[in-house]
């Protein structure tokens, strides 16, 4: 068995022959066949026919298409059951994959804070004057309200103006006049929406999907590939993952899905390497950056592995973007809207596990913030979540929905589980 990277997650799978192409080593790839209009943006097919245990004469179409969306790698994983007698099933597959995969670009281009165009685009830079939007963006900018009151502004896509004071790429920590005056923008209001239309509350507003946006569309994913009778699939955009239905398995059957936790001891080696391999990246003949996300150690192990079946899981963390300042200070991406800095909480990574995906986006942030005592206490009494909690010094909580999909692997996996 191989376990596999995906966001912060790891997803074990028993292929004997299939790798999933969105796992981001630095090694060759295996090769890929490439077909369909989307390969224009660089997704790539794996394909693979296996034995089931249903007949004798039975067989799995599995299709797997990788792809860079949403500025992260993505892959859709999906099989359906043949007998031999329908040989358009896996053409039948390729095509369902083919339009997801074009789903998920069409989003992308409506929704990107940096593409020109974009109703997110229009929005941002409307100075203060309502634009017309398109439904979906309505939807998910009203749901984007529904999580900032559910959460107490824990969650806020209005936070756009504090996150881009924190520049990732240059390394640059804030003046303290320059998060005031940004926090003082980000709380004059939500987005007003109007039917059709949407209005920012000041010119100086903005808005960001970045953390709500691939849930929504993982949920749309999942609900697109039903239609299609599609039932068993692997859905991650970028670390959020929905798995569908049951694993498929070139070896004797399994019930569920096994899905690891990043652990918090790796992330100082993950950085050094994902530094070295960075370094790499810049010469002539190096690899694509792009390769470069969600990188994973040789050999890692997870914090703790789950066993679950049609669920969404969504994890937060502090350790996959961060930058060490001139003082030796470490800053990570996930923003306090009450701060305007980084979390101070004892929490490394928050996972959620919901039904649905939009539902770990909105709150794993937000149980992260509050720190491990009031996230549990919060998830334990949602009628929608359950959640892991791994702390700074590597304690592993969680709720009591997840004892039964944690101790039934508790003896083969290295975890230390606090639960």
């Amino acid at each position: 068995m191989r376990e596999f990277t995906i966001g912060n997650n790891l997803v074990a799978d028993k292929f004997s022959g299939i790798r999933l192409s969105a796992i981001c080593r630095l090694q060759p790839s295996p090769p890929y066949r490439k077909e369909g209009p989307v390969n224009a943006r660089n997704a790539q097919l794996e394909t693979s026919l296996l034995k089931t245990d249903a007949s004798e004469n039975a067989e799995l179409e599995i299709r797997s298409r990788s792809f860079f969306a949403f500025n992260t790698n993505c892959c859709i994983k999906a099989a359906v059951k043949t007998d031999g007698t329908q040989p358009s099933s896996g053409k039948l597959l390729e095509k369902a994959l083919n339009d997801a995969v074009g789903l998920c670009y069409r989003y992308e281009k409506l929704w990107s804070h940096t593409r020109k165009g974009s109703d997110i685009w229009r929005l941002n830079h409307a100075q203060g004057e309502s634009v017309p939007i398109d439904s979906e963006t309505a939807k998910i900018l009203q749901l984007s309200r529904h999580y900032r009151e559910e959460t107490a502004g824990l969650f806020d896509v209005s936070m756009a103006p504090v996150a881009e004071l924190w520049n990732f790429r240059k390394a640059q920590v804030p003046k303290p006049a320059e998060i005031a005056r940004a926090l003082e923008i980000a709380k004059t209001g939500h987005p007003r929406i109007m039917e059709d239309h949407a209005q920012l509350p000041t010119p100086e507003s903005k808005v960001s999907l970045g953390g709500i946006a691939k849930g929504y569309i993982a949920d749309r994913i999942s609900e697109f590939l039903e239609g299609r009778n599609v039932h068993d699939a692997l859905i991650n955009l970028g670390g959020n993952i929905v798995v569908k239905g049951r694993p498929f398995l070139a070896e004797a059957p399994q019930r569920h899905w096994r899905v690891g936790i990043r652990s918090p001891k790796h992330a100082s080696q993950r950085k050094a390497a994902e530094e070295r391999a960075a370094a790499l990246a810049r010469s002539p003949h190096g690899t694509d950056l792009r390769t470069l996300r969600n990188y994973t150690l040789p050999n890692e192990e997870p914090a703790c592995i789950l066993e679950l079946n049609d669920c969404s899981i969504v994890t937060s963390s502090i350790y996959e973007r961060c930058f060490t300042d001139e003082y030796g200070n470490v800053h990570h991406h996930i923003v306090d809207p009450r701060t305007g800095h980084p979390s101070d909480s004892d929490l490394a990574s928050a996972t959620v596990i919901a039904k649905q995906s939009i539902d770990g986006d909105g709150f794993s942030t937000a149980l992260l913030l509050m720190g491990s005592y009031w996230a549990k206490n919060y998830a334990e009494g949602h009628p929608k979540l359950e959640a892991v909690l791994i702390t700074r010094d590597g304690r592993i909580e969680a709720t009591s929905g997840m004892h039964e999909a944690m101790a039934c692997i508790a003896g083969r996996a290295e975890s230390r589980m606090l639960l």
